[in-house]
């Protein structure tokens, strides 16, 4: 309503909020909304080629003259943003390998492939074969999210009268029907002080204990985890200061020979109503089709035995095997892991005919002669004897002496994925160079097994390096072949996998003893390293592991497999130990606890080849014993270039094995003749030659054992 007195608050029709929307309104009110390209084409002289596209301008004056500058500028930026996510998705569904529609950026996506019911079958073998020896009840427990109505009975822990429920009646714990034990105080024998005893044949390391002692998430020490190893294994020999009661400490038990009632098979309760299991966003991931259909087809699972009830030392169903994966000409790396195996382990080659009651571990150095991406010669087993008996790193080890306890052997890729029933059938679909969802694509001539030759190493090329000669040179490929041959070698003929860059420190008897799968953790973060790798074989955890990553593009990097057993809820049959057992420096390295730093003190992995001078004192003062005492192994990562010994960098083994010497020698150039010492000696060093010393016959091992040839 207008009129005299009277106002209005529409606009009248030419009215424009700002001179700058009147501008862009008259200017471009006649512009176009296509503009066009004219390209010439080869060839046609009298026709040219017209592109459309839109006019940007025309499309901005118009959107700013009806909605403002401001709210104009930011639909303008939202439309931009939604063409470039629409560009992005239709790419990825029909321009990439994996054809699959991304998704919201909520976190990493579902990697669950199986039902709950196949969920508790894996639970119910495991815990039935004797695979859970946990009691924790504070953090090892059985997630409800599986949804056990009853209680499983676990013949690996002893019987006790608690158990847990959550509120819903869902179990959360297991029932111990197993034999009782009796831990030990680990002493010397009388009269003998200066080296510690053998760990009693057959004995077990309570992992609880060392959880309760060394677990980062609960703010422990490196430094505290280590001396209670020590402690607790009769490490410290002669050298015990701690007073007092130390009972807390003791981890290491034997078990009674005692073997329960058979358990029965599981059969599965129907699903409960108040428990969820991520499935709905596995199928948006990755298909229904990609689901796994129950019932899991298990083996029947197996039947706890105590060692004392064995009638062989060596139990055929948990076999002591240490497996190691090496590509490419040997070296120092391998060597000194070698070494460092028969300094340490209960090999029996101090005795010239072993002892009956002891199960000797052996070593399978598994070799992959060419680039992780070339296939196998046929006569590559023959050559890689002949090559093993001409490298000097390599040779002494096809001694004799040496055959019952280290064993090497060739890999094969294609033979090996056949050899694992859940991969056998399908594996050839996937691309197998898959690391963190980052995918190396090999081209077919690389992988084509007609001609049966193997292609030359080079490295300047990344699908054709044989190792890792340079930090430049990395060998990715191989390192991502290891990722899934640890998880193939563990599956298949069970044992523990090592990294070559590891380093023996002690007897694994104990952990020989404890029958569950186990792995460390990554640093800080609660994610696993598969440096070290222990698994049952032909177990549940296998079978779950393999088809969770056939289903995930055959990805096994450790952060992946973090996400294959959390978003199943079954970390906790796959222990993640703490890293001061196995890589006690790397906390330091990554400027955590370095208030309390464990021995010795590093602040970068690069110390253990290059000591710094303000600690350079330590490694010749304190030998061994001063290297991080109490782990089972360190892992120095990396660093294939660095000689452990540049001084003396060859096999400095003696007159038995004074060819391989001499042979260093004649390629390198360098003199035979005996140079002058450095002054200070690197750590990497000093173990090298205290391992070729226990060799040469100069020194026992660290448990006071002469070799016997």
């Amino acid at each position: 309503m207008t009129g005299p007195g009277y106002f209005t608050h529409s606009r009248p029709p030419n009215y424009f909020s700002s001179v700058v929307e009147e501008k862009y309104r008259r200017r471009h009110h006649h512009a176009p909304w296509f503009l066009h390209l004219t390209l010439s084409i080869p060839g046609v002289h009298t026709r040219r080629l017209r592109i459309f596209y839109p006019n940007l301008r025309r499309l901005h004056s118009s959107v700013v003259a009806r909605f403002g500058r401001r709210l104009g500028s930011a639909i303008l930026l939202f439309l931009l943003f939604l063409f470039i996510f629409v560009a992005f998705a239709f790419t990825k569904r029909f321009g990439t390998r994996s054809k699959k529609w991304p998704r919201p950026f909520i976190g990493d996506p579902s990697t669950l492939v199986f039902e709950r019911e196949d969920l508790q079958r894996i639970w119910h073998w495991e815990i039935s074969s004797g695979h859970y020896p946990s009691r924790r009840p504070s953090c090892l427990t059985v997630p409800e999210e599986v949804g056990f109505r009853v209680v499983p009975r676990n013949p690996a822990i002893p019987a006790k009268r608690t158990v847990y429920r959550s509120p819903l009646g869902i179990a959360n714990s297991t029932r111990g029907v197993g034999p009782n034990r009796t831990y030990l105080e680990v002493k010397h024998k009388p009269g003998n002080t200066a080296y510690p005893p053998r760990p009693v044949p057959g004995s077990v390391a309570d992992l609880d204990i060392i959880m309760d002692n060394c677990d980062f998430s609960e703010k422990k020490y490196v430094r505290d985890c280590l001396e209670v190893l020590r402690v607790g294994g009769g490490l410290d020999t002669g050298n015990r200061l701690r007073r007092g009661p130390l009972d807390d400490w003791k981890y290491i038990y034997t078990e009674a020979a005692d073997v329960g009632e058979p358990i029965p098979d599981y059969e599965p309760a129907s699903s409960h109503s108040g428990l969820k299991v991520d499935g709905n966003a596995a199928q948006d991931n990755l298909g229904t089709s990609n689901m796994e259909k129950p019932p899991i087809p298990l083996p029947p699972h197996l039947q706890h035995r105590p060692y004392a009830t064995l009638s062989d030392p060596c139990d055929p169903d948990n076999p002591r095997l240490f497996h190691m994966f090496w590509t490419g000409p040997f070296t120092d790396k391998p060597y000194t892991a070698l070494l460092s195996y028969l300094y340490t382990q209960n090999t029996g080659l101090h005795l010239q005919t072993p002892e009956e009651t002891i199960c000797r571990p052996q070593f399978w150095m598994w070799i992959n002669p060419g680039p992780a991406a070339a296939v196998r010669n046929p006569s590559a087993l023959r050559d890689m004897y002949s090559e093993l008996k001409q490298n000097p790193w390599a040779s002494p080890f096809l001694h004799p002496r040496f055959k019952e306890v280290i064993v090497f052997k060739l890999w094969n890729t294609t033979e090996q994925l056949d050899g694992v029933p859940e991969l056998k059938d399908e594996w050839r679909k996937r691309d197998l160079f898959n690391s963190g969802g980052n995918i190396f694509v090999v081209p077919q001539q690389d992988t084509n097994e007609g001609d049966g030759a193997v292609k030359k190493a080079n490295s300047d090329n990344f699908l054709t390096r044989a190792g890792s000669k340079s930090s430049s040179t990395y060998d990715r490929m191989s390192v991502i072949l290891s990722d899934m041959a640890r998880f193939v070698l563990c599956h298949r003929f069970g044992g523990t996998y090592l990294d070559a860059d590891t380093i023996f420190l002690r007897d694994w008897e104990e952990l020989w003893g404890w029958k569950g799968a186990f792995a460390y953790r990554w640093s800080r973060l609660p994610r696993y390293n598969t440096a070290i790798l222990h698994m049952n074989k032909n177990s549940a955890l296998g079978t779950f592991l393999f088809r969770t990553a056939l289903k995930n593009g055959l990805d096994f990097h450790p952060m992946t497999i973090s996400r294959y057993t959390q978003d199943a809820h079954l970390e906790e049959l796959l222990l993640r130990l703490p890293d001061a057992l196995f890589d006690s420096a790397w906390l330091n390295t990554e400027n955590y606890q370095r208030d309390r730093p464990p021995q010795p003190y590093f602040t970068d992995f690069a110390h253990f080849f290059e000591t710094p001078k303000v600690n350079s004192a330590a490694p010749q003062a304190m030998g061994i014993d001063g290297f991080f005492k109490g782990a089972y192994s360190y892992h120095f990562h990396n660093f294939w270039w660095k000689p452990f010994d540049p001084q003396r960098n060859w096999p400095d083994l003696g007159e038995q094995f004074i060819a391989g010497e001499r042979q260093v020698h004649n390629m390198s150039g360098t003199p035979s003749i005996e140079l002058p010492d450095r002054g200070d000696l690197d750590w990497a060093t000093v173990l090298k030659r205290t391992f070729e010393a226990y060799i040469r016959g100069e020194r026992p091992n660290m448990y006071g054992e002469w070799l016997q040839w």
